[in-house]
């Protein structure tokens, strides 16, 4: 492929090296690179084992990149227009991310195999040799009995299950041991419920529903057709390694004191929960839990959490966001037009982007391609951000069968498409100009990308370094996104449920209560310590309805939106009232409406608040609550003396006036 070296060398600052066979003859001159102390990148990855070793020994493993501009770019029908794209995807390979937190899970080999028939018994068999095998058949038919008792084969449907590889724990229910004196098929002696069993692994070969949600994501869970002989060989290969210890990512970072779940036994934010494909977030209080070792890094909860309590971690948001700054940047200076961004995995779109540049036409010279952990891990702040730094277009590439549900995912696509659109950058015609192509054929994906009309790109790109976590991230991108927009708009209606708006007051009914400021998990509504007063900072609500749910006064509703001009504001005063100064000892407590409004309600229509003591007890209202104490105690008031009520009418009072009145008419 040919090389504008002009152009792509300002994507690294203008040290570019170019070479023929880097990894053969020229080999030498990559040991001198990592042997400089200066950070290297290799725009190939064929041979990036051969190189690693090489950083390895030098002490420059740490030092060195490497990114992919061979199938990513110049093989392509459009390679002569790639060197903007190959100065973008170096610069961008350069941008350090941070390595994730592990945790560790320990197995000791004890497994059990689930099945029903000889299947199940023949996989614990093989699986003895190398574990701690127990085999429990479900339902069982006619099954022979084994000619050695090598390990156990017991009875029982397995109720419940839960846990992770090293720790799982089962219900059985129609628990039976095996006779010693099953001759032609395997009898079973009287059943129980409610039995329990603890193991490291499961193999599932019993051929009906999964134990787990998302059962190929939960670690140290084998399952297999048990008519497919290949499937059950390839599990039992996969179970026969799992002794030891064996690390995984923390894929999210939790923060509980920004999670917006629950307040005073109030449900409000429930984004997470209903995302999540494996069942590891569960509530734990105001807050929710997420557990590490049953996590499968899809990230959903991350994308959709409006306050940044679930926070991905690989990498985390800014550091994601500093990657895309450098991408788009890059590729401007470099002179490149119209970017695309095409966000892929790399289960998935890595191999289908490769066999489109080796077997097809390649990608376009303006699409750039950015692989992340999981493309369900993309919230709203990193499209702002893209479109805010120059993109004409973002586009994520999935599966056309996929692993996850994808409905978050389209989500979050809808939301970003609908905001873009609104200030201006959409495409001629009025199309969308963020989208989803879902496809498993890679000549499919190039004919989508090539079809895509770019749009209208910012007018001047932002620059700005994304740092701090996700909230404070999305807010600087959207305003930025706001401030390069072709055509600007002062708010954006978005659709209910949409993790942005403001409230609507009826503060006419509003007492100044703040009992949703105590409720406000993001403190985007606040009091002040000086005077009776409700303030509120809309680009901090994420409209998770708290303060609506606990407003004893119901004057409180969501509007989902997006007012630029309010996210560009501090806070401001919804409502503010003049406090009651005590009448003793002049301290402020409440507010002057709701005392005089209670004195309006209680004088003379209350026995305490009528005749000459009613006064005095009207008074003690209008005192704080020390004074107001004092006050009844000094007068010896006692709440229990209630003046003698009228006895209640009965029915023998009926009878007796009726019996009276008839006596006297006669």
């Amino acid at each position: 492929m040919s090389l504008d070296a002009g152009t792509i060398a300002k994507g690294c600052g203008g040290r570019l090296s170019t070479a023929d066979q880097l990894c053969g003859s020229e080999l030498e001159r990559f040991r001198e690179a990592a042997a400089s102390g200066a950070p290297v990148t290799v725009s190939c990855t064929l041979q990036a084992p051969l190189f690693g070793e090489i950083a390895e020994e030098l002490g420059a493993a740490d030092r060195v990149r490497y990114v992919n501009i061979r199938e990513h770019a110049g093989w392509s029908h459009d390679a002569a227009g790639a060197g903007p794209k190959m100065a973008a995807l170096l610069a961008a390979a350069a941008e350090e991310q941070p390595e994730a937190t592990l945790v560790s899970m320990e197995s000791a080999g004890v497994a059990l195999v689930y099945g029903r028939d000889e299947v199940a018994i023949e996989a614990g068999r093989r699986l003895a040799e190398h574990l701690d095998v127990t085999v429990l058949l479900s339902r069982p038919g006619a099954v022979a009995p084994p000619l050695s008792a090598e390990f156990p084969v017991l009875r029982g449907t397995v109720r419940t299950a839960e846990g992770h590889l090293g720790a799982f724990a089962l219900r059985i229910d129609d628990y039976a041991l095996p006779s010693p004196s099953s001759r032609e098929s395997l009898l079973f002696g009287p059943t129980r419920d409610g039995a329990t069993s603890t193991c490291d692994l499961v193999v599932d070969l019993a051929g009906g529903t999964p134990l787990f949600p998302a059962h190929e994501a939960r670690s140290g869970y084998l399952r297999a057709d048990p008519r497919d002989p290949a499937a059950v060989e390839r599990a039992l290969f996969e179970a026969s390694h799992l002794v030891g210890e064996f690390d995984k990512p923390r894929f999210v970072d939790v923060h509980a004191d920004l999670c917006a779940h629950s307040r005073s036994r109030i449900t409000g934010c429930t984004r997470c929960l209903a995302v999540c494909p494996t069942g590891a977030i569960a509530p734990a209080g105001d807050h929710v839990a997420i557990d590490p070792y049953i996590c499968a890094g899809c990230g959903q909860c991350a994308a959709v959490c409006p306050t940044g309590a679930a926070a991905y971690a690989l990498p985390p948001a800014d550091a994601l966001m500093r990657r895309l700054r450098r991408l788009m940047l890059a590729y401007g200076e470099a002179g490149g037009r119209d970017g695309i961004v095409l966000l892929h995995d790399g289960d998935h779109g890595e191999p289908l982007i490769q066999a489109l540049g080796r077997f097809g036409a390649g990608l376009p010279a303006n699409v750039l391609p950015v692989r992340v952990n999981e493309i369900t891990q993309l919230g709203p702040e990193a499209f702002a951000a893209l479109f805010a730094y120059g993109a004409a277009g973002v586009q994520v590439l999935a599966r056309a069968r996929p692993r996850h549900d994808l409905a978050s995912l389209h989500g979050t696509v809808a939301l970003a498409d609908t905001v873009v659109r609104a200030l201006g950058y959409g495409a001629p015609g009025g199309g969308p100009v963020v989208g989803v192509i879902e496809t498993d054929d890679p000549d499919l994906l190039g004919e989508a990308l090539r079809a895509i009309a770019p749009g209208t790109p910012a007018l001047a790109p932002a620059g700005f370094r994304p740092v701090g976590d996700k909230r404070g991230v999305l807010r600087v991108a959207f305003r930025e996104l706001h401030a390069a927009a072709p055509s600007p708009v002062a708010a954006v209606p978005l659709a209910a449920g949409a993790p942005f708006g403001g409230l609507d007051f009826r503060t006419q009914d509003c007492t100044l209560c703040l009992a949703c400021v105590g409720a406000c998990p993001t403190h985007a509504l606040s009091d002040s310590a000086d005077r009776p007063l409700l303030a509120f900072e809309e680009s901090l609500c994420v409209q998770c309805g708290l303060c609506a749910a606990t407003c004893p006064e119901d004057v409180i509703a969501l509007a989902p939106r997006i007012d630029f001009a309010a996210w560009a504001e501090p806070r401001r005063i919804v409502k503010a009232e003049e406090p009651f100064d005590c009448v003793a000892c002049g301290k402020p407590f409440g507010t002057r409406s709701t005392i005089e409004r209670v004195i309006g309600k209680l004088k003379g229509n209350h026995w305490m608040f009528a005749g000459a003591a009613g006064e005095a007890r009207i008074r003690s209202l209008m005192m704080c609550e020390d004074c107001r104490v004092e006050a009844a105690l000094n007068a010896g008031f006692d709440p229990h003396a209630v003046p003698e009520r009228p006895r209640p009418r009965t029915t023998e009072d009926y009878l007796r006036e009726r019996a009276e009145e008839a006596g006297g008419t006669a």
